[in-house]
């Protein structure tokens, strides 16, 4: 039996980081199974993936380890223990729209999203919490007035609610690297249309302006890169003769939430991971 981590490390580009961090964890009888790391104007962020067999984990030794690393080395690392077969804590973020966050909920009062616990909703809008209340979830209202702030604030209500990844149900606002590395390929997003034509929020009036003849969304892992991260699940329906804008918008909303449903499924039954920018089934 093996148990899984993810280690993220976030702070000012300095030598040997790398070295210290996988050495320390070499020592700790850690394997490690995935690193990614990146230096972005002088900002040092790596995500890395590490397992032990269950017998020569000492948990304790490990955080006590890694956190008298992060004050040695003036970093901030952060340990999530992830193991695939659990029920995983999900929480979703939302602005206005509806659709997508009733799609998710009814999903998981239905028992389509059985290894999914939702813990918490954050919005930067507080219009969706009547919408949540009957679930029982707490809605937590964060303010987007100053973005530097509002993630701060959103990243400690999800590691207060221990949260293993999370969903974009139309979140409207652009999360920084800061955010997103912090939750490397555990950010899902839906976007109105079929990557990588049209990033933006305006996508289905420049869709419906050029004159496409096929519409669709697609529900893709967040990076760094504005609605350009890899792509999870697609789905799309023909444009016919005269059809509005209005009516483009109400058939690509149904595609939305279906799709960051199947997004979701497909997250939750299979381990996903990104190679060169393209997710895979391993």
């Amino acid at each position: 039996m093996k148990r899984f981590a993810t280690i993220t490390v976030i702070g000012r580009d300095k030598t040997g980081v790398i070295a210290r961090i996988t050495n320390f964890l070499f020592h700790q009888g850690a394997n490690i199974e995935a690193l990614e790391e990146q230096v972005t104007r002088g900002q040092f962020s790596m995500t890395l993936q590490a397992s032990w067999h269950a017998r020569k984990l000492d948990e304790q030794a490990v955080r006590t380890g890694l956190d008298q690393l992060a004050r040695e080395l003036e970093m901030e690392i952060t340990l999530r223990f992830t193991e695939p077969h659990r029920t995983q804590r999900m929480a979703v973020m939302v602005t206005r729209e509806p659709h997508c966050l009733e799609a998710v909920l009814r999903a998981w009062k239905s028992g389509k999203l059985r290894r999914a616990d939702p813990v918490v909703v954050v919005g930067n809008r507080p219009d969706l919490q009547p919408l949540v209340r009957p679930y029982g979830l707490p809605f937590v209202h964060v303010p987007w007035d100053d973005r530097n702030r509002a993630e701060q604030e959103t990243l400690r209500i999800l590691d207060e609610h221990q949260t293993d990844f999370v969903v974009l149900a139309r979140f409207m606002k652009i999360l920084s690297p800061n955010f997103v590395w912090r939750y490397k390929n555990k950010i899902i997003n839906i976007h109105p249309s079929l990557l990588p034509s049209f990033p933006g929020p305006q996508a289905y009036r420049q869709a419906y302006e050029r004159g496409v003849k096929i519409v669709g969304v697609s529900a893709h892992f967040v990076t760094m890169h504005l609605d350009e991260g890899p792509i999870i699940a697609q789905s799309a329906f023909p444009v016919k003769p005269g059809m509005t804008l209005a009516q483009i918008i109400e058939q690509g909303r149904k595609h939305e939430a279906r799709t960051l449903l199947r997004a979701i499924q497909l997250f939750l039954s299979k381990r996903l991971d990104v190679y060169w920018g393209i997710v895979k089934e391993v």
